[in-house]
């Protein structure tokens, strides 16, 4: 398994290996010893997928507040995203600060987002398909959004905001001075 750490060190690119042959091919994409060997020592308790029929769907930026905070391993099994993660753990030395990576059926990677990480990914292809496996079952009451293209953030989406196919509540999300205290960096 490939493992890379991004600019955001808390944050984990991995890719399992996947074995082909004329059939196709054969991934084990999940295994608690090599994920614990590669820094994500983390229990999942809820996968989560997601199909987004548009090239263009934006979904995020998302979190969960304690007691329900979610860590989240992210892949996409067909299509291709491009995946988010923005560090809202109040007195991090990387606060306010984004890293991002294409997942797709094509490269096979997928990101570790620990708890306290804003998440949101746009999709690059029709019919992008995304799983992800989080920390923390999902509680309406504590969900929280920030705006995906917030001004504070400066994301550099590889997609124009006209483009941008968002739903209401993404649509109406606050800006990023409104996560302050939502996360302890410990």
């Amino acid at each position: 398994m490939k493992v890379e750490r991004l600019a955001i060190p808390d944050v984990i690119l991995v890719t399992p290996p996947r074995f082909g042959d004329n059939r196709g091919f054969f991934s084990e994409t999940y295994n608690l010893h090599r994920m614990t060997g590669a820094g994500i020592d983390a229990t999942f308790v809820q996968d989560n997928q997601s199909l987004s029929r548009q090239k263009g769907v934006v979904r995020g930026l998302h979190c969960q507040l304690a007691p329900y905070e979610q860590g989240k391993l992210v892949r996409c099994s067909r299509g291709a995203i491009w995946d988010v993660a923005v560090d809202a753990r109040t007195g991090s030395p990387t606060y306010g600060q984004w890293v991002a990576a294409e997942l797709s059926e094509e490269n096979w990677s997928q990101l570790w987002l620990p708890p306290g990480f804003l998440h949101g990914f746009v999709t690059l292809t029709e019919n992008a398909e995304v799983q992800y496996k989080c920390t923390n079952l999902y509680d309406k009451t504590s969900e929280r959004a920030v705006i995906w293209n917030c001004p504070e953030l400066k994301i550099d989406w590889p997609i124009a905001p006209e483009e941008a196919i968002l739903s209401d509540k993404d649509r109406i999300a606050p800006n990023f001075s409104a996560a302050a205290g939502w996360f302890a960096y410990e």
